[in-house]
């Protein structure tokens, strides 16, 4: 059986060959994939994001970390389907109309992912209709909205207001993120909640969604 501790610092490490090839290891070997998930990808990620808040990792890190589980999720996701393994829940991200930085979102999306939620990532310089488009098709119960502009701030209103307009906002919490935004303006454009950083993220998104932190 592999050592799975390999996984683990491999994450850790942002080592996205390795963390790959001890997944495939473990799969081979007859282990579950929720098992691999749950036992050793999502407590490497919630260790990633506690060495951001306590400025022991930066983004660099965080962005190989991103990329070693990514590597590793990648082959334990169609598993992960065909068992019917319940995500904690489905996240739609992007960033918003107009704005086409992307890093800032990348890491939450794969945070996201690391924290066991289904994330659906639209990308960069996403209109509002997409958001509300995924939502319905995706039966999403979170949307994350990210902007690094401040000219491209208000099209996180328009995006609440869409969904409102569409039908779906009762059915979803929305979180905001960016440089530029603050815990007041999520506040004053009707958003559900606001993270400062990738770690704070998927401690919100669990809160948001009633997933046990």
């Amino acid at each position: 059986m592999p050592d799975l501790t390999k996984l683990y610092q491999a994450i850790l490490n942002g080592d996205h060959k390795t963390a790959a090839a001890v997944a495939r290891e473990a799969l081979d070997a007859g282990m579950g994939a929720s098992e691999i998930l749950n036992g050793y990808m999502v407590p490497a990620m919630s260790e990633v994001g506690r060495r951001f808040e306590c400025e022991d990792y930066f983004v660099p890190e965080l962005l190989l970390s991103a990329r070693a589980m990514k590597a590793a999720i990648e082959l334990l996701r169609p598993l992960l389907a065909a068992q019917g393994a319940t995500p904690a829940g489905r996240v739609v991200i992007g960033t918003v109309k107009g704005d086409l930085h992307d890093i800032g979102k990348n890491i939450v999306a794969a945070m996201l992912e690391g924290g066991g939620f289904e994330v659906i990532d639209l990308g960069a310089d996403v209109a509002p209709a997409m958001f509300v488009d995924a939502v319905k098709e995706r039966n999403a119960q979170l949307v994350c909205l990210s902007a690094l502009l401040t000219v491209t701030m208000p099209s996180m209103k328009t995006t609440i207001e869409a969904l409102r307009e569409a039908g779906v906002r009762n059915r979803v919490k929305v979180m905001v993120g960016g440089a530029p935004v603050t815990k007041d303006f999520a506040g004053q454009i009707g958003a559900d909640g606001y993270g400062e950083n990738a770690a704070v993220a998927v401690e919100l998104a669990r809160k948001l969604v009633s997933v046990p932190v």
